[in-house]
């Protein structure tokens, strides 16, 4: 053998050969581009974390507020309008916004609650209407409100929320007028 050509020892992993030097270099290589890979990843993450807080903060996923039509507003002092069933049909036919507030007589819990929506009304200046709630088993309210009193939201026609008087966490909007203006403003 000349003195120009070396055996490679393969025994020797020291030794670095253009083989295993492309080798190396690929590794790194790969270990550069997931590192930046890693940084692009976290930075969309944060842009849109970012952008989904702002949004939270703003109350893009709040539940929409509910527009009333005309006829359920007013100025000044308005007073609970009566309705009846036939009243209340071609109301909701109409895809009228409204609250409707649901009565019963000689019931505490509806003098306590009609208190709080009257009170309410008048600084909104919106009108309520009041069904007996014998009147509205014959209506499509009966598949909402179950219990008097309640008080319902209707939007374009369809009532979107209600308070239920057999639920634990509607109990402090029939007895905190405070948690019940916080219960309508969620909705109004």
């Amino acid at each position: 053998m000349s003195k120009k050509t070396k055996k490679v020892d393969k025994a020797d992993p020291g030794k670095i050969t253009a083989e295993r030097g492309a080798k190396v270099y690929d590794a790194v290589q790969k270990k550069k581009q997931m590192g930046v890979l890693g940084l692009v990843v976290a930075l969309v993450v944060v842009l849109v974390g970012s952008v989904l807080f702002v949004g939270a903060a703003s109350g893009w996923f709040d539940d929409p507020k509910v527009i009333l039509s005309d006829d359920a507003t007013c100025e000044g002092g308005c007073e609970m309008k009566d309705v009846n069933t036939l009243e209340y049909s071609k109301m909701i036919e109409g895809g009228e916004s409204f609250v409707m507030f649901i009565d019963q007589s000689g019931c505490t819990t509806a003098d306590k609650l009609r208190g709080f929506v009257m009170s309410w009304a008048r600084e909104n200046g919106v009108r309520v209407y009041r069904m007996m709630f014998s009147d509205a088993r014959d209506t499509s309210l009966h598949d909402y409100v179950k219990y008097y009193p309640s008080v319902v939201v209707v939007a374009r026609g369809e009532p979107v929320a209600w308070l239920r008087a057999d639920a634990d966490e509607d109990s402090d909007a029939y007895n905190k007028e405070e948690a019940f203006r916080t219960w309508i403003g969620r909705w109004l």
